[in-house]
This record gives structure tokens, C-alpha cells and sequence, in this order.
């Protein structure tokens, strides 16, 4: 198996992704009433955590199962392997993955993306985040 990947690579994968995501899930917000000038009103905004959660797992699982790499991790150089033999996530470990990573971010997206950055700095041997373990995957240098 290719070498864990670096920690920074990823948090600029993961950054790279987030803007992806958030662009089509804020216009969809924005169309749909949730946002009026500057200002979010709770029960509309929840439209928009539902649409940002959607998009970000659709986004996640299919680039995952697809080849491993979401467009930040292509960028990074990175890949997302399953631990047992370093393959490509098949679909459901993929939808898993995905699963983990985006639908808590419909209520508390900071916080959890925050919980999922500390869980990869902190786990060993594999650093792998909440995400990760649920579905038995890593992240590794893509060769």
C-alpha cells in the first residue's frame, strides 16, 4: 500500500472539497428563500444545511467509489483506499464514508468537521478520521 498521506495535503483536499460542495448548496439555498440580503433565518437555513449535507454526500461517495479521489484529493495527489488491500472503496464502504463525513454536517458542520480533522491528527497507526474507521478506509499517496 502507498504511504498515509500528509496531514496539510489533506486539509487542503478537504478544503478544496468543501467549496465544491458549498457553491451548488448555497445557490440551491439562495433559490430556494433561505437566505434574504445578509441575513439567515433558522428555519430556512435549515434548506440549506439539508442541501449542503445531500450534495456533500452525493459529491463523497460517488467520486470515492468512483476512483478514490474527490476533485481535492486529485489535486493533492491523494487517494482513498481500502485498509485491508489499498482497492478503491466499493459502494457501499463508499456510501459509509460519505455517510460519516457529510449528514452530522446538516446540524453542526463546524463542529464536526472540526471532531473529524482532531480524530485524523490524533489516531494511530493509520490516522484515520470517524469517517475512516466506520467505513475501513485510509487515505494514502496516490502513485
Amino acid at each position: 500500500m502507498p504511504p498515509l498521506a500528509a496531514a496539510g495535503r489533506r486539509v487542503l483536499a478537504r478544503v478544496i472539497d468543501i467549496v465544491i460542495v458549498l457553491i451548488p448548496a448555497g445557490l440551491l439555498d439562495w433559490a430556494a428563500g433561505g437566505v434574504h440580503g445578509n441575513d439567515f433565518s433558522y428555519g430556512r437555513s435549515a434548506v440549506g444545511g439539508v442541501f449542503t449535507a445531500g450534495i456533500g454526500f452525493l459529491y463523497e461517495w460517488y467520486m470515492t467509489k468512483s476512483t478514490g479521489q474527490t476533485v481535492g484529493k486529485k489535486l493533492m495527489g491523494l487517494r482513498t483506499a481500502m485498509l485491508s488491500d489499498g482497492s478503491v472503496p466499493n459502494t457501499n464502504a463508499a456510501a459509509i464514508r460519505a455517510a460519516v463525513l457529510w449528514l452530522p454536517a446538516f446540524c453542526c458542520s463546524c463542529f464536526w468537521f472540526l471532531i473529524i480533522g482532531l480524530t485524523v491528527l490524533v489516531d494511530r497507526p493509520y490516522k484515520q478520521g470517524l469517517h475512516e474507521k466506520a467505513a475501513r478506509t485510509v487515505v494514502v499517496t496516490a502513485v
